[in-house]
């Protein structure tokens, strides 16, 4: 029963992980397209203007780089943070 217990905790932890890959995944392909077109617009309308859509590509970029390390870099919580945070707030409460 433990054994199946942590199977499923080791299963739901690697499924979480899939879905947020996926995710970004989407995130950063609605990037490059918001971005391409919003580009496309400022070739069009006015290519010797200022290139105004550096602003949104780099707050945007801003944003799209701090969801890839929470995906790819930062570690997830495991189930000993999760003890030792209970432990932390039953001694503060």
């Amino acid at each position: 029963m433990v054994s199946d217990t942590r199977e499923q905790a080791a299963r739901n932890t690697a499924v979480t992980q899939l879905k947020r890959r996926r995710d970004f995944r989407g995130h950063l392909l609605v990037y490059v397209l918001v971005n391409a077109f919003l580009v496309v617009i400022w070739a069009i309308t006015d290519p010797h203007a200022f290139f105004w859509p550096v602003f949104p590509i780099g707050m945007w970029g801003i944003a799209v780089m701090m969801n890839a390390a929470d995906v790819y870099w930062w570690p997830q919580f495991t189930e000993e943070d999760i003890r030792r945070e209970i432990e932390h707030e039953d001694k503060r409460g």
